[in-house]
């Protein structure tokens, strides 16, 4: 992995199974790594997005990015004016290179709303791109049993889905952005 820097901006790649780009960011920028725990810690706001059709759009809130060495998913804390939501996208385990972060995306997602409550989506989407890219047995195993510990995660309040943190780490963002 190449050597990251705490305040520097990487872009971030999301890709189908069969290896083509489905999304790109144009920046996120690094607030914190653990290397024994295997995350990655970003922040974004106001940033570029490239459907994979070129359409572009633009993210709306500030928001904090969870990444992980070796979980099969990433997580989104956004900062709406509503309250903390926040997405959980099954994903293959990052890799960093040429100034990207690069993941597999596995179409089920997790919508955590601000009030707690939670929804699987994109089962269909899954089930269609399992067949169309003949996901291994080994991947679609994997991907339900991280779903699984996800959903322990988002039911016990643990680890990443702690509403403070979020709102700690977006300060410390605006403060680094600022501070430029």
């Amino acid at each position: 992995m190449e050597k990251l820097k705490i305040g520097h901006k990487y872009q971030i790649h999301s890709y189908k199974h069969n290896g083509q780009i489905y999304k790109a960011w144009d920046e996120a920028t690094l607030l914190n790594f653990d290397f024994k725990k295997g995350v990655l810690v970003f922040a974004n706001n106001c940033t570029t997005v490239t459907e994979k059709d070129g359409h572009t759009w633009k993210t709306k809130e500030p928001a904090i990015l969870f990444f992980f060495l070796h979980k099969w998913y990433n997580i989104i804390g956004q900062y709406k004016g509503r309250g903390i939501c926040y997405y959980c996208n099954m994903a293959s385990p990052i890799i960093i290179e040429e100034n990207t972060i690069k993941y597999i995306d596995y179409d089920l997602d997790v919508k955590v709303f601000a009030n707690g409550s939670f929804k699987v989506v994109d089962k269909n989407e899954y089930n269609y791109h399992k067949k169309k890219f003949n996901y291994p047995k080994e991947i679609d195993y994997i991907i339900k049993k991280q779903l699984n510990d996800l959903i322990n995660e988002i039911r016990t309040k643990s680890n990443y889905f702690n509403n403070q943190d979020i709102e700690n780490w977006v300060k410390y963002y605006l403060y680094l952005e600022n501070d430029k």
